[in-house]
């Protein structure tokens, strides 16, 4: 038996080796999809186009501006006190953001009443608004607490007792400190990463599956092979054995990219992720079979593979969160096994967690994967026979 397998693992290896185009998708393209989502797709909002229209023109009213400069989130492209001017670069969507500080500006500060600074931000793209606006409020309640401590040194250099609810101060009543665990900088690249490996696999695998067996069916050798002693069975593990190891190969060129090109930490366990992708695979690989049993052309066998891995993309918690879904999709996404490899292989890399926290995603996984395995196998037995 497993001499005969050996053959037909060799056959298809050669038969990869000649097919450029084959070969392209192997290696190029995985590579591709990692630069793309690695340095293109991201959802961080940096270097945000803005104006200001300061017109208080003070030393205070430049330190504000000055905060906005050196954040790093914003470009002022403009610093003028001509409103209009400011405007028509918004309309004409040169910014994103409008930065006006009105007059008296200062002297409210010094009298230490409240000074309203007017920001107008260009809501066409909501997503991008709604960074934006954190990023302003961050920026100033930092302005705020500055003079707040400023203010308060001040005082306390001129009394020996200090009371700021007799100087007109506000004093914060609240502290709060805020941290991010596992991903620290909130660094988009850290979610994206992970879970390119997953897409690159499932990809991978149903394609170059589902293709390699039609091909046989156009080219007339899949009943040259069915008139061999070889059995049904040893012809299915030839033809899926092969696209398992390239997948395990892409998992390991991604995988040393993420963590040594692009500095994505890895706290895990490499066994532990090798082991859910054998899990994975199962699904990918028996879903390349089913669909090369509905296809009887190569052609077809790319439609049907667009219109599985679109919706299983867009419902698996890759760009989209599953919680903000309709709740009928939701229970719909439990059949995508993609959802369950993301959730493993980003707990694996960024939080470093054990099998002990993802038992019940694997056994998911395992119980998904072994039928549509089972399913594509009987298919195609019946098929070949």
């Amino acid at each position: 038996m497993w001499e005969r397998i050996k053959h037909i693992l060799i056959k298809e290896i050669s038969q990869i080796k000649r097919d450029k185009r084959m070969r392209f998708v192997i290696l190029a393209a995985p590579l591709i999809q990692l630069v793309i989502f690695g340095y293109v797709v991201t959802t961080d909002v940096n270097h945000i186009p803005a104006a200001v229209v300061d017109l208080d023109r003070t030393q205070r009213s430049r330190e504000l501006v000055s905060l906005f400069s050196n954040s790093g989130y914003f470009d002022v492209l403009l610093n003028t006190d001509k409103e209009e001017d400011a405007v028509r670069l918004l309309d004409k969507g040169k910014i994103s953001c409008l930065i006006q500080i009105p007059k008296l500006f200062s002297k409210k500060l010094k009298k230490g009443s409240a000074a309203e600074v007017q920001i107008i931000l260009d809501g066409t793209d909501s997503n991008t608004a709604s960074v934006v606006q954190g990023y302003v409020r961050r920026i100033l309640g930092e302005y705020s607490r500055d003079l707040i401590q400023r203010r308060t040194a001040m005082v306390k250099g001129a009394f020996f007792e200090f009371r700021p609810e007799l100087m007109g101060l506000r004093t914060p009543s609240l502290k709060n400190q805020m941290r991010a665990w596992y991903n620290p900088e909130l660094k988009s690249q850290h979610f994206n990463l992970p879970g390119v490996i997953a897409v690159i696999l499932m990809i991978t695998t149903i394609l170059l599956t589902s293709l390699a067996v039609v091909r046989e069916k156009e080219i007339g050798t899949i009943e040259q092979l069915i008139v061999t002693p070889i059995r049904p069975v040893e012809l299915i593990l030839g033809k899926t054995i092969p696209f398992a190891m390239i997948g395990y190969f892409e998992v390991f060129v991604v995988l040393g990219a993420s963590i040594f090109f692009f500095g994505i930490p890895f706290r895990g366990s490499v066994l532990l992720l090798l082991f859910a992708t054998g899990l994975f695979l199962l699904t990918t690989l028996g879903i390349g079979l089913f669909i090369s049993t509905v296809s009887r052309t190569q052609q077809q066998s790319l439609l049907t593979m667009v219109f599985f891995v679109m919706p299983a993309f867009l419902l698996s918690g890759f760009m989209f969160p599953i919680a903000n879904m309709p709740e009928l999709i939701q229970y719909v996404t439990y059949l995508n096994p993609l959802r369950y490899f993301l959730i493993i292989i980003r707990d694996i890399f960024l939080k470093g967690v054990g099998i002990e926290y993802l038992w019940d995603q694997m056994l998911a996984l395992a119980i998904i994967g072994a039928v549509i395995l089972a399913l594509s196998v009987l298919r195609f037995r019946k098929r070949i026979e």
